[in-house]
This record gives C-alpha cells, structure tokens and sequence, in this order.
C-alpha cells in the first residue's frame, strides 16, 4: 500500500495534466504548478500526432473520446521522395488511425479532463527550489510562496527545472539542427481526406494534410544552423521567414505552392527542434521527471505526446502499488526507460535523412525506401503502437539491485 497521499505537479502541458488525473483515479491528491500567469495555451504550437498507444492511455483517464472529437483521423500515410512518384507506406490496419490534434486543443481537454478528477491548478508559479527531506517535499516559487507535499513531480519540459534539482549536471536537450514552422495554406490539394504526406524535398523536409474545412495545413523542418529560442525565432517577421521557406521549397511539388499560398498571418512559428540524450538520473530522493523533462524524443518519431502520456499513467500506477516514493520511481524507471530510449535513437537516425543529400543518394533512397517500410513496419510501428498500459495489473517493485537515484 502506497503511503504516498499528496502530489506537487510541475508544469501544465501535456504530461501534467495526464499524471495529476492518473494520480486522482489512483486516489493521491495531486495539484498542478504552472510557471505562465494565464489559463490560456493558445499560440504554442502547431499540430501534433497522438499514436494509438497513447490513445489508448489517454482511455484510462476517460480522455479519449474527447481526443477524438477535437482530432483529425489519418488513416493513410503516403511518402514523396524528391521527385519520385509518392508512394503508400505500409500500415497496421487492425489498429486505430493516428489523430492529429491541435497542441493548444490538447493541453485545453487534457487540462478539463483533470479538473474533472478534482485536480487544482495554480498559475504564476514558477518553481526556483525545493527542500527534499523525510517527510516530504516543499517547492518553493519565485513569487515567494511554497507548496508541501508526498513527492514533486517534474512534467516541466526539455528546459525542465526539475530535472535540474535532482542532478545539476544533468544534460539539457540537443538541438537537431532544424526550426518547426507550420502553416495553412489556401489551396485545396488533390489528396484524399485522412492523407498524412510525408515529403523529403530537395532541400528539407515537410509534410501535409488538407483541412476539412478547406485549405491544407504543412509543417515545415527547416535546416537552420544556428540555434534560437522561440522567443528568438518570433522576434523576425513572420513575412521574412516566409521568403525563405519560399526559397527553401522553391523546387519541390506541392512544397513550393503551399508556401507561396500561405500568409504571414497563417504562418506559425514553432521553435527550434530538440531531442533529449539519455538522463542518467530520473529521480532523487522525493522528486522524479516525467515526460519531455526525461525523454522528448524527435518529432520524427511521432511519439513523443503519446510516450509522455504513457510515462504519466505508469507513474502514477507505480505510485498507487508501492509502498515509498524511492521503490515507486525505482519501478517506473524500470518499465520506461528501455522503451523510450529505444524509441528516441529511432528518431535520431530518422533525423539524419532530412539533411539533403546529393542526387545519386536521393534516388537510391526513393528506391530503397518502399521496401525498408514494408520490411520493418511490423517490427517497429507494431511495438511502438500496440503497447498499452494494464491499470488494473499490480506494479511490481523493481529488483533491489537497480539503481533508486
């Protein structure tokens, strides 16, 4: 039996909301800290890709149905190499289609579905400190006030705080060496609804989808060498950037025509791209991470909401079944680190492939790459994609030989 009752969580994205209504269905009072002032998440982002194994976590706190209503099924995934004839990639057709949610619709139903588990947010709370000892934990925020409770939990993104408490040497995220744009283009492509086109153009990446309600939104990877800061990125007019996604994509088909029939106003910069190296430590004492303040993988996975999601879940179950925070975060490393791991170096060898390469390499990829999908897909997207979180099943501690840091 748990004696964990109270719960500090640092950070209302995606991976907060998840472990505070995890946390409430396994009967610890949890309330989320959040370092912005306002309730609002419009503005933070583009769209992103929620998996089915996240789909399926996202069931156990009953916010599945609402993903589903806010999201955009893609039930076809089609690849463009270069110039080649875009082809089909390979699926797994007994499983749910992936849905493409916007990033501030998600964080809005994630954080109404933890409200309605009775989870409190505080705004304004940026975390500065915390006094770990034996009978509890006490954050302490920059506008002077403090919290106390059972553990402190770390959902406080790739620049996470948190994580740096727990160990000052702890590495920061890499950058990939590439900037995120997105934009919705007026022009309504011949391609069928629910078609995700993943395009590896002459000189970056992109990919795209039409909207049901006219026009076709794109994102764009754009090589950029020099690391900024959103804040950074936003500080040059959206008009400027367009010019050089414009001469970026100037050659590709349809790339050149969705950028020349976006505007400034319907352009929205999403930051530099990053990707989490290993963390060596997950947890200390009674604080622990949890999300993209342990594991963001690339973007290129696809799975970085989706393993958040799952992280949330496991955690709290570790915290519901065992007896002490140490024996609790022991186990949950246990389940997550492999998997996540795993799935971070997949993405960081996908990452490679949207540098541009020569022509002679551009066509031998466009011709291996079919065949590469439809020998792999079973392999790698059936493990990613299928896995799904026993809540009812007891957590079992983790061996006494393996690391409690």
């Amino acid at each position: 039996m748990s004696k964990v009752r109270t719960a500090i969580v640092i950070g209302s994205g995606i991976a907060g909301p998840v472990t505070a209504a995890a946390l409430a269905k396994a009967g610890i009072e949890a309330t989320v800290h959040e370092a912005y002032p306002a309730e609002s998440s419009g503005g933070i982002g583009g769209g992103l890709a929620i998996a089915p194994n996240g789909q399926a976590a996202l069931g156990i706190i009953g916010a599945e149905e609402s993903l589903r209503a806010s999201a955009i099924p893609m039930r076809r995934m089609v690849m463009s190499m270069g110039g080649a004839e875009p082809f089909e990639t390979p699926g797994l057709p007994d499983m749910p289609p992936l849905q493409m949610v916007n990033r501030s619709d998600l964080h809005r139903l994630l954080r109404e579905r933890a409200l309605a588990a009775g989870v409190e947010f505080a705004y304004g709370k940026r975390l500065v400190a915390a006094d770990d000892g034996p009978d509890g934990v006490t954050a302490r925020f920059a506008d002077g006030t403090s919290a106390h409770a059972d553990v402190l939990i770390g959902a406080d993104g790739v620049r996470s705080t948190v994580r740096r408490l727990i160990d000052p040497d702890a590495p920061g995220p890499d950058y990939t060496g590439m900037l995120g744009f997105e934009g919705l283009a007026d022009l309504d492509l011949d391609v069928d609804p629910g078609t995700m086109t993943f395009a590896y153009g002459r000189r970056a990446y992109y990919l795209y989808w039409r909207q049901p309600g006219g026009g076709t939104t794109w994102g764009a990877n754009l090589p950029w060498k020099t690391y900024m800061t959103l804040n950074e990125a936003r500080t040059i007019p959206a008009d400027k950037w367009l010019r050089t996604l414009r001469e970026t994509y100037a050659d590709d088909h349809p790339g050149s025509d969705l950028a020349e029939r976006t505007t400034a106003e319907n352009l929205q910069i999403t930051g530099a791209l990053h990707i989490m190296p290993p963390v060596p430590h997950w947890h200390r004492g009674r604080m622990v991470l949890v999300g993209d303040a342990v594991h963001a993988p690339s973007n290129s996975t696809g799975q970085g909401a989706s393993l958040a999601i799952e992280s949330a879940i496991e955690l709290a179950r570790c915290l519901r079944d065992l007896p002490a925070p140490s024996s609790a975060f022991a186990a949950y490393e246990r389940l997550r680190r492999h998997r996540v791991e795993k799935i971070t170096a997949r993405g960081a060898e996908i990452n490679h492939a949207k540098t541009p390469p020569g022509p002679a390499t551009r066509k031998a990829d466009s011709l291996r790459m079919p065949l590469d999908l439809a020998m792999n897909v079973e392999k790698t997207m059936g493990w990613e994609q299928r896995h799904t979180i026993d809540w009812d099943a007891p957590v079992v501690p983790a061996p006494t030989t393996a690391s409690t840091r």
